[in-house]
């Protein structure tokens, strides 16, 4: 071939430049013409806690229309915000499971007992607070663990062990809190460490209680976690495609028994907020935390499919379940249409979430 010809032949970085360039000038030539369902959908795909943050906007709308002068004040918002500490809190720990393509119907009930063995030790015991507070978040880390040993070890699906365990704790629950409550003045005199989380500060006319703040610095926590550290990348790898992290080197099954176990931990912390809460140590305290936990997770935009969701979403879910059921309540309605909302939400997000995750079909 001649020394002409070779050089009019393009050199290969030109030509792979130009199959960039080409490549580029394609995609903005579909961007273009795409429809606008489409553009939202690759939106919110990119950005997934638009939506709770919209739902939470037309909740306060909601809010001020039906009674102003009531939404709009001070010790409605502390009341609100008391009221999704506990769900915001359990909505960290369920988030966590659900990223990982899982689920934990257990988180509620490990909150309780966790809380009845703090109580019992310190109040009907005698043991000092310094011990029984850590036997009570003890209590949650072993019955995580137990979790994540039968998903992990038994290859069992998460939805069915939590099931179990669920039963199972709660009949422990039961047993070793002999259906007792633990009086609030009983506390006061022996454990008023474990009422700690119900004391409030007054904001600008606000009461909030130390565990919205416990809420916000765990929130934090674990947000930098996820987002920050190897850690948090390995656990969005092993929900989103746990096969794919196995291959890039990732113990799937390290992951996610360390989940569960975190899990279980910040439901017992949840635990000694549910005791400030109520002021009181109640075995039967919390029965709908595992549906509220799921509910603020789901409408927060984490994917039940895992690999997708964040904090923030998480906690735009508790606080779109507390602000919907404030603006029922506010109305006059029932208590029933409070969980007839909340159930829309629940199946509005849910289907939303099934049209964004086909974006990449």
């Amino acid at each position: 071939m001649s020394e002409a010809s070779q050089s009019e032949r393009p050199a290969p970085q030109e030509f792979e430049r130009a199959l960039a360039v080409a490549a580029i000038v394609q995609a903005s030539f579909e961007e273009e013409h795409l429809s606008f369902a489409k553009r939202a959908q690759r939106f919110l795909h990119s950005y997934p806690t638009t939506v709770p943050f919209v739902v939470l906007v037309l909740g306060l709308l909601l809010g001020m229309i039906v009674n102003f002068s009531h939404f709009v004040t001070a010790s409605n918002f502390s009341t609100v915000l008391t009221q999704v500490t506990i769900i915001g809190i359990l909505g960290i720990a369920q988030t966590l499971v659900i990223l990982t393509a899982g689920i934990d119907l257990s988180v509620g009930v490990i909150m309780v007992i966790s809380s009845v063995v703090m109580g019992r030790l310190a109040v009907i015991d005698g043991v000092p607070i310094v011990v029984a507070f850590p036997l009570g978040l003890l209590c949650g880390i072993i019955f995580g663990f137990l979790n994540g040993l039968l998903v992990t070890r038994l290859k069992m699906p998460p939805f069915i062990v939590t099931l179990g365990t669920l039963s199972i704790i709660g009949a422990l629950n039961t047993f070793y809190s002999q259906s007792e409550t633990i009086r609030s003045q009983d506390l006061e005199d022996k454990a008023p460490f474990l009422q700690l989380m119900g004391d409030p500060l007054n904001i600008l006319g606000a009461r909030i209680i130390f565990g919205s703040f416990l809420l916000i610095a765990l929130a934090l926590f674990v947000w930098y976690v996820l987002n920050r550290t190897a850690y948090g990348r390995h656990v969005y790898a092993t929900g989103d495609d746990p096969e794919a992290a196995r291959l890039a080197g990732i113990d799937t099954d390290r992951i996610l028994l360390s989940v569960y176990v975190l899990a279980g931990l910040i439901s017992a912390i949840a635990g000694w907020v549910l005791i400030g809460r109520i002021g009181a140590i109640s075995p039967t305290a919390g029965e709908n935390a595992n549906l509220d936990s799921i509910t603020a997770v789901v409408i927060g935009g984490t994917s039940l499919f895992g690999g997708r969701g964040s904090i923030i979403g998480t906690l735009v879910g508790a606080l779109i379940v507390g602000v919907f059921r404030s603006s029922v309540s506010l109305a006059g309605l029932d208590v029933l249409w409070q969980e007839f909302a909340i159930g829309v939400l629940i199946i509005v997000a849910v289907a939303l979430d099934q049209w964004i995750r086909r974006v990449s079909k």
